[in-house]
């Protein structure tokens, strides 16, 4: 009988763990929110693929873009919708246990910067996003969707 409890508590330690290290986790759902004016813009699905970072947007959040398009960038992404937009690409986990890497795409300028995102280590449903240009950076804080 003593061995039947010892079992249960094993498996009920393993899904606390599991539940634990998985609401830890940067990768799932994001909702990107204005560090200017608090407004939800966007819902982001970061993801891993090969040991790398991806990041790309599902849904347009805010009021009258929702069908957005890229009309100030060049290339590939000209006048494509930004929602599919492909906006990190390639990101690797540092010592730190944070994601950095040079592609950090935001549609809305048409400019790429470098990036560092990690999880904030007081609320792990918030994802600071932080991105540079030469030795000027700029920091936002994405909620976890529960949606």
């Amino acid at each position: 009988m003593m061995k039947e409890g010892y079992k249960v508590l094993l498996i009920c330690t393993m899904l606390c763990s599991f539940q634990l290290s998985y609401s830890q986790s940067i990768f799932g759902k994001w909702k990107t929110v204005d560090d200017r004016n608090g407004m939800e813009k966007a819902l982001i699905h970061v993801y891993e693929e090969g040991g790398a970072m991806y990041a790309k947007v599902l849904k347009i959040l805010e009021k009258g873009k929702k069908n957005a398009k890229c009309v100030k960038c060049k290339g590939g992404r000209k006048d494509k919708p930004v929602e599919g937009m492909m906006i990190m690409d390639s990101l690797t986990k540092n010592k730190k246990g944070e994601y950095t890497g040079k592609t950090l795409f935001d549609p809305e300028q048409a400019m790429t910067f470098r990036c560092k995102i990690w999880l904030n280590p007081e609320n792990s449903n918030e994802l600071k996003v932080r991105g540079y240009l030469a030795f000027i950076y700029r920091t936002q804080t994405w909620v976890r969707a529960t949606d």
